[in-house]
This record gives C-alpha cells, sequence and structure tokens, in this order.
C-alpha cells in the first residue's frame, strides 16, 4: 500500500481531471520516475491539461506504470479531487498507443458519465457511452467501436447485465479491452454505502478478461472493511494506493436545534451569508420540496432535486448550479457521485446521513477546486427512525428470496417483473433489488422474457447479511458520535474512514471555534413555523387494476370502469413531511396508544377541506364532485378512536350527517404496509361491506357525494375497494380525506 500525503493542488479550469499540481509540487518517487513510461505519461498528461508545467500527484504515476507496465489489477483510494480520473486517462492513451484496445469503464450514474465524457472530450481523448438515455446513438457507438475509433467506452453496471447487450456486445468488447475501469469502486461492496448488486458482476467480467488486462478500481469513500471487499472482487495480486483522505479546503461544523422549525428558520436567515453556491442535503423527498418552496417564497433562488424529479430537470439543474445561477440544490442523495462543480461554496445538510463514508462523499462535493469551503450539519431529532427505514428496506429477507425462487421454479419458463408481483407479495423496487442478488448470486437469471431459474441451489447467508446488519448500526453510531464530538471533526470522520494519516485541521467549530453564527431570526421562525403548520395534498385516485389478478382469486382487470373508482381526495400530510409528518409519525408509532384526534389536527384537516371545496384553478371545489352529502368511515383495527372521532369532529363543524363505518367480513383486511398492489389489493377484496343499517342511510342520500375517512394509506386499494363498495350501495362519487400517506 502507499500512503500519500496532501500536495497543494491547482484547479484545472479545462479539462476536470480533479484537479492536479504544478510542476514544483513533490513529483513521484523512486526509480519509476526516471523511467521512459514516466516520460511518456508526463507528456500526456501535460497534453491533456494543457499546462506545459504540470506533474503528478505523488501515487498518480504508480498507478499508472502498474497499469500500462505492469498489466496488473489496482486500487486507488484517494480523496475526491485528486485526480483519479487523471490517472485512468493517461493511461488509457499510452495503452492505446502500444496498441491496446479502448478502455471500458464502468460507471455509476448518468450525470457522472456526462461529465466524464463532456472532460474527455475537451482533453482530446474520443470517448462515447452506452446507457438507457442515449438509445438512438447506440449504432453510431457501435459503428465507431467496430472501426477503432473510441478511446473510452462509459458504461452502466446495470447495462452489463442486459441479456441483449450481454449476448450481443459484451463478448467482443471483452475481446478487445484494453483497460477495464471499476469507477466509485465502493458501489462494489456490500458493506459500502451506496451498495448496487449489478457492481458485484464485475468479479464475473473480470475473470473473462485475458490475463494481461489491467483493471483499475476508483473511490473517494470506503473505509478498511470496504477496500478488502473490493480487493477480494478484484483478485489477486491487487496494488493498492491509498492516500490522506482530509480536506484542507473544507471547514466543518455541527449545530444541533430542537426541531424542524428552528432548522429551517436558520436556513431562512443565514442561507444568504453562506459563500457561493451550493448544495442543502435532506435525507427524504417530501423535506427536499418543502424546504426548497420555502426558500424559494422567501426569495432565494433554490430548486428541488429528488429522485422524482424529471431526468430533463434534473440535468438543467444541475447546469443552473454549475453557473451559478441558483443560490442552492436542496437535494436527496440523488444528487451525488455525479455532480461535479470545483468552486462549490457550501453543502449544509438537514438530518444526518446514516454513515461517515456517506457524509463524507456528500461533503466532498464542496471545495474541490477552490481555497475554501464551508460544511454545516443540522442533525434532526427523526434522523435514526428514517435511518432504520431505509436500511430495512434494502436488506433481503429468506421468506421472500425463496418466495421469488419458489415462483420462478413453479413457473417453467421467464416471468416478468409485472408476473412476479402477481406471484410473490414483493413491491417493484424491493422485488428488482432481490433478483439482482439472487441473479449475483447464480441463483435466478435475467433473459429476453424476463428472469427465470436456473436451477442452482441458493442458500440464504444469514450470518452475511447479520454481519451487514450490525455493521450499518456501528456506522449510524459513528454520525451521532461526529455530532457530539468535541474533537476535530475532519479528523474524526477520517479516522472512521480508516485513514492513517488523520490529522486535526485547525478549522472547524471545535479546533477554530464556532465560525457560523446561530441566531435566528424570528420572522424566519414565523415563516418556516407557517410552512410546517400548512396541511393538505392531492390523494390521487387508482385508475388501474394491478395485473394477474386472477390469480389471486380477485376478478378484476385493465382500468377500472366508470362509477368505479373514487374521487381524487386530500390527504393532510405524508409521514414524512417536516410538518405535520412529525405528529403524524408519533400517532402511528409502533404502541402509541389510540385516542381522540388532537384538536390542533382536526383543525387542520378543516382547513384541508375549506381549500378542498373553494378548489383552484386546476380543479373545480370538491375535485368537481360536488359538497358531499354525508360522511362514511372505514373501520380500524389499530386506531377506532381516532379515526370515528375524526369523523364525527369534521361532521359537528361542517355540518355533515356522519351515517358511521363500514363493516369488516370474512375477518377484515389481510397483510400489512409494505406489499405489493396485488397482495395489498386481494388481502382487502370483499372484506368491507355495507351494513342494512348504512344502506338505509345511504338510501337518504342516493346518488349524492360522500366523504370516506380513513386514519393511514399506503397503497391505496382499501380506499378504493371501499368506495367501490359505496358507489355500488348508492353513493355518488367518494371523496376520500386520509389523515396521513405513507411513503
Amino acid at each position: 500500500m502507499v500512503d500519500n500525503q496532501h500536495a497543494t493542488a491547482i484547479s484545472d479550469p479545462a479539462p476536470n481531471f480533479d484537479s492536479l499540481p504544478p510542476g514544483d509540487a513533490a513529483p513521484s518517487a523512486g526509480p519509476a520516475s526516471a523511467s521512459a513510461t514516466h516520460q511518456q505519461a508526463l507528456e500526456v498528461l501535460r497534453e491533456l491539461v494543457g499546462r506545459p508545467e504540470a506533474a503528478f500527484h505523488e501515487g498518480q504515476f504508480e498507478a499508472i506504470e502498474a497499469l500500462v507496465d505492469g498489466g496488473r489489477r489496482a486500487l486507488v483510494v484517494q480523496r475526491t479531487g485528486w485526480g483519479k480520473s487523471a490517472v485512468y486517462f493517461v493511461a488509457s492513451l499510452l495503452l492505446r498507443r502500444r496498441g491496446a484496445g479502448p478502455t471500458l469503464i464502468v460507471s455509476p450514474l448518468l450525470a457522472l458519465m456526462r461529465d466524464q465524457v463532456a472532460a474527455a472530450a475537451r482533453a482530446g481523448v474520443r470517448a462515447v457511452a452506452i446507457n438507457s438515455a442515449n438509445q438512438l446513438e447506440w449504432d453510431t457507438v457501435r459503428e465507431q467501436l467496430a472501426t477503432d475509433q473510441v478511446d473510452v467506452l462509459l458504461v452502466s453496471p446495470e447495462r452489463l447485465t442486459n441479456p441483449a447487450f450481454r449476448e450481443t456486445q459484451l463478448p467482443e468488447l471483452i475481446r478487445r479491452t484494453g483497460l477495464l475501469v471499476i469507477d466509485e469502486a465502493h458501489c462494489i461492496s456490500d458493506w459500502g454505502h451506496d451498495f448496487r448488486p449489478d457492481y458485484r458482476r464485475i468479479a464475473d467480467l473480470i475473470t473473462q478478461l485475458p490475463d494481461a488486462v489491467p483493471v483499475l478500481a476508483t473511490t473517494a469513500t470506503a473505509n478498511s472493511r470496504v477496500v478488502h471487499d473490493i480487493e477480494e472482487q478484484l483478485g489477486d495480486g491487487v496494488l493498492t494506493i491509498r492516500g490522506s483522505l482530509g480536506r484542507d479546503s473544507l471547514r466543518m461544523g455541527v449545530l444541533s436545534l430542537p426541531d424542524s422549525k428552528q432548522r429551517l428558520g436558520w436556513l431562512l436567515t443565514h442561507l444568504a451569508d453562506l459563500p457561493g453556491s451550493g448544495i442543502i442535503y435532506t435525507l427524504t423527498v417530501s423535506a427536499a420540496e418543502d424546504t426548497a418552496r420555502l426558500l424559494a417564497e422567501a426569495g432565494h433562488d433554490v430548486l428541488a432535486y429528488t429522485g422524482r424529479t424529471d431526468p430533463a430537470d434534473r440535468e438543467r439543474a444541475e447546469q443552473l448550479l454549475k453557473d451559478n445561477q441558483v443560490k442552492a440544490l436542496v437535494a436527496t442523495s440523488a444528487l451525488g457521485m455525479g455532480f461535479d462543480k470545483p468552486d462549490l461554496g457550501f453543502v449544509v445538510h438537514l438530518g444526518a446521513p446514516s454513515s461517515p463514508v456517506a457524509y463524507y462523499q456528500q461533503v466532498g462535493r464542496a471545495g474541490r477546486g477552490a481555497a475554501n469551503a464551508d460544511v454545516l450539519l443540522l442533525p434532526g431529532s427523526e434522523d435514526r427512525d428514517i435511518w432504520q427505514y431505509f436500511a430495512t428496506a434494502s436488506m433481503p429477507s429468506e421468506e421472500k428470496a425463496a418466495a421469488v425462487l419458489t415462483a420462478l421454479g413453479e413457473a417453467g419458463s421467464a416471468l416478468s417483473t409485472v408476473a412476479l408481483e402477481a406471484r410473490v407479495d414483493l413491491r417493484r423496487t424491493p422485488l428488482e433489488l432481490l433478483l439482482k442478488v439472487l441473479s449475483v448470486d447464480g441463483a435466478v437469471e435475467r433473459v429476453g422474457g424476463g428472469w427465470r431459474s436456473t436451477g442452482q441451489p441458493w442458500i440464504y447467508d444469514a450470518e452475511r447479511y447479520r454481519r451487514i446488519a450490525e455493521a450499518r448500526v456501528d456506522e449510524q453510531d459513528s454520525m451521532v458520535i461526529y455530532q457530539d464530538t468535541a474533537g476535530c471533526r475532519m479528523e474524526y470522520i477520517t479516522s472512521v474512514l480508516d485513514d492513517e494519516t488523520a490529522r486535526a485541521c485547525g478549522r472547524c467549530d471545535n479546533c477554530a471555534g464556532r465560525w457560523f453564527r446561530a441566531d435566528i431570526a424570528e420572522k424566519a421562525t414565523e415563516a418556516a413555523g407557517q410552512t410546517l403548520s400548512r396541511a393538505g395534498g392531492v390523494l390521487e385516485a387508482r385508475l388501474q387494476w394491478p395485473s394477474g389478478m386472477d390469480r389471486l382469486g380477485v376478478p378484476v382487470k385493465g382500468k377500472l370502469k366508470p362509477g368505479e373508482g373514487l374521487a381524487e381526495g386530500r390527504v393532510l400530510a405524508r409521514l414524512t413531511d417536516l410538518g405535520w409528518g412529525g405528529a403524524l409519525r408519533g400517532l402511528f408509532a409502533a404502541g402509541a396508544e389510540d385516542r381522540p384526534v388532537d384538536p390542533a389536527m382536526l383543525q387542520a384537516c378543516v382547513q384541508v377541506l375549506r381549500e378542498w371545496g373553494t378548489g383552484d384553478g386546476r380543479n373545480p371545489g370538491w375535485s368537481g364532485a360536488g359538497r358531499p352529502a354525508a360522511i362514511v368511515s372505514i373501520p380500524s383495527r389499530s386506531k377506532p378512536e381516532l379515526v370515528g372521532s375524526l369523523a364525527r369532529g369534521i361532521s359537528e363543524i361542517g355540518r355533515i350527517p356522519y351515517l358511521g363505518a363500514l363493516q369488516l367480513a370474512h375477518g377484515g383486511p389481510t397483510g400489512g404496509r409494505g406489499g405489493n398492489s396485488a397482495y395489498r389489493l386481494a388481502g382487502v377484496w370483499d372484506r368491507l361491506v355495507v351494513s342494512p343499517e348504512l344502506e338505509a342511510a345511504l338510501g337518504e342520500v342516493q346518488g349524492q357525494p360522500v366523504m370516506l375517512i380513513d386514519d393511514l394509506t399506503d397503497s391505496r386499494w382499501t380506499l378504493t375497494v371501499a368506495g367501490r363498495t359505496l358507489r355500488q350501495a348508492g353513493a355518488g362519487p367518494v371523496l376520500p380525506l386520509v389523515l396521513a400517506q405513507a411513503g
């Protein structure tokens, strides 16, 4: 292992190979510095960056030499901004000049590919990409590869598992590849903070390469455990070059505030004081959208950036931030590895990421090409709950894995994920993740018609997943320690990442004193409070029955028929919302007692109803259905007092008759939160009925709108089936009102 000291770096504005030192920086040490390869590599580097004085960081040429002269497998673990891309671009051109084929780079994000292709083009490197966003260019790329006009080809790990690509493109690529590069290699490791099962297929790809083809893995975010996992998958004889992870440009700090209102109030008060433009990270989509709306309404130029943002809007938002046309993007982790803005001035976190590795990766967006950047964490009391949710959602269970394998085995032919959803009670995203895990383990394979069983035996590795779960808890504990430490923030983060050169930075709030103001303007707190107290969201109606319901004994398919579905409804808040979400999370937490609706929550629902009845430019009042003539509630087995009091309260305030609740049949709904649509619908089908008394009462409002009240909705199938039942009993349009929406 080569331990590298931090070299003084200058920004490289035109091809962006992270950063490189000027000619008077320390050159690579040892006999290799005088070799012919060193001279050739230096010439290529200077051609690429357009600076005759450019020199290598310590460790850069060692990696290049190992690849070009030694044909070795190398792992480079270096801080963001060190110049990892310079290693593989220089090595690629040297190998090409020696007659090697193009370099194949496995890159995890479309945004990262865009940046890499653009950087290569500026430097005169012929780079192209094959991904889901440029399908119209694939034929051109294939022609360029066939005529040897490509120096670097970028693909996603998911592309390597695509059956058509694997069968028609990959064999020729493997035959011709001159260098394999695995960018953001921590994604290989299931210990890593951004584990992606498709990355583990790269180990299979490596075994198919000729022995003489060098392999390079790069990452800025890996502790020793992740490093060892990557080394194991790269094979024998790996050269690991690991340098100092300390970032002298970052000024770190933590400000603990009691609640979301105070945190948002601080942002409103001090966002303009933060240097340049930057990123405000949140833990959930709801938090990003709410925060962006609050800041924009206060006159700040900000945009939300989440996994729900349209890809074209994402690309536009990234460019606006790069051009300093916005003060900040309010983002989830969707904005991460692929984004490169050397002069990013600050990173603020509303809520802490679940591990120091993830936190280091996100704050590493700042100060890459600037001498100073500010990094501030505003932790939240709800952070641990959010960490637990995401950690649990990403772990495959033995029961679900067995169900998938049984379903594929019994099918006898390939099944699509849609068809599998009617056989296994798993939602689409965790189902696809589980299929990828099983595919990597060789138990299933992806083919043209979907997925099929390979027939190979598979054993659930309970010990492995137990160790992963324990490691994640340890990482969560480390983030809490980071918040509370009285020592240097940078030293703590880098030491947790197993950096042997970790040292005090002299700049963070613990080293040099609080560098940020903690005061919050009273008007800012009021504005934040108003945003957080804002209630109401649209509850969209289900329009399509899930596929394959006949297998589950439910006689429906296709679209809901006219007169079957719900009208568009309203929800007080999502459980993940910053405002009412906190109170609702407490209401539905495990072990929370059933009690009457809180008066403030009831008044918030009344305000939602007032706005709903008034309508807006998009919809007339009451979603165009007309004012409800009666109220009916859905029976709750866990919160009957809550639902009943909510329905009675709205009835009294709105002077709308409350007709009572539907009745449970056949033991009531089965299943719980988290299942897929098909199973959730099957679990509630024919289990909500209209009693004779309710039927008689509905006869008094025949054909008129009815409000349907529930406490918590997730899949919306309970509401849909209840609404269908009411329509069949003579009710007119059914308008659902729900306290909370999960997800």
